[in-house]
């Protein structure tokens, strides 16, 4: 179910013991903040507990709901692309490095929680009371007093976001950049460890191996294994390299250190690889030389 929103801006907050919508999506984005109560935010795959003072945000490509264990106190701002292109000529010049649609679309942002410390807790809260009771005595779709208002949201947006070293300016790596640049390093170890491979695109380490799980269905320590394993294979397969040789490629210590990764690995000796090399070779100079 796809709820529709014609007005660029409108406000809802309600108290529930029960949520009233089931799983949904919208047209339009959405700004949720939970002004009292707990339970569980559904939120496409994930599921995190929510309490008071948290603030989630949805785009039309998300699919949500909320499950309650206790009653709760909802605020709902929701706009759609028109809101802040109309108000375009009011907005600062950051806004043209990260939009608040960019921000919203961001999908880092949907996979951890938001952090607030104070003053911006207390700021939060009371920015978003202000939202709500403007609402009911003012016109919200064309008033520059609520349009900052909005505005000053993702101003904490991005001071939390910062914190938790995720960046909003369009800077989420794509699975191809990753990739990319995996194989690009996968002959130097010390590039493409976790710290080092996070501040390269700008995530926080302790966010990254969550992430990569998420995106490719596997731990990027798997990944990295399988991958480098795959290509020692071709290359003890091929007989044209020495284990030293391939040692050295990869970024081994030692052939031993190879020796020893790959039996671990792949509970096989490196041995049994040049015997099925050399095997293979002396199959193919028996079949040319039938054929002559």
């Amino acid at each position: 179910m796809k709820r529709k929103q014609f007005n660029s801006l409108e406000i809802d907050s309600f108290n529930v013991e029960e949520y009233p919508l089931p799983r949904h999506s919208h047209t339009y984005y959405e700004l949720v903040y939970i002004f009292k109560g707990c339970g569980n935010h559904h939120l496409n795959n994930l599921i995190m507990p929510y309490k008071a003072g948290d603030l989630y945000l949805i785009s039309p490509e998300d699919e949500h709901y909320f499950d309650i264990k206790k009653q709760t106190k909802f605020a709902f701002i929701k706009f759609n692309d028109s809101f802040f292109e109309s108000n375009k000529h009011l907005a600062p010049d950051t806004l043209m490095t990260a939009s608040p649609i960019d921000i919203m679309r961001n999908p880092m942002l949907k996979e951890i929680k938001l952090c607030f410390d104070e003053p911006c807790k207390t700021i939060l809260r009371k920015t978003v009371e202000n939202i709500v009771d403007y609402d009911k005595i003012c016109d919200v779709t064309t008033s520059p007093i609520m349009f900052f208002q909005v505005l000053s949201l993702f101003g904490l947006i991005r001071e939390a976001s910062a914190k938790l070293n995720v960046r909003i300016d369009n800077g989420v790596p794509s699975q191809e950049d990753l990739i990319s640049y995996i194989h690009q390093n996968i002959y130097r170890p010390e590039t493409i460890r976790i710290k080092t491979i996070a501040s390269h695109f700008n995530i926080s380490p302790t966010y990254f191996s969550a992430y990569f799980k998420r995106n490719f269905e596997m731990s990027y320590r798997n990944y990295i294994n399988n991958y480098r394993l795959a290509l020692i294979e071709k290359r003890l397969e091929s007989g044209q390299n020495t284990i030293k040789q391939i040692a050295y490629e990869f970024g081994f210590t030692d052939e031993s250190h190879l020796s020893h990764y790959f039996k671990n690995k792949k509970s096989k000796t490196l041995g049994s690889y040049k015997v099925k090399s050399k095997n293979l070779t002396q199959s193919l100079d028996t079949q040319f030389t039938n054929v002559q």
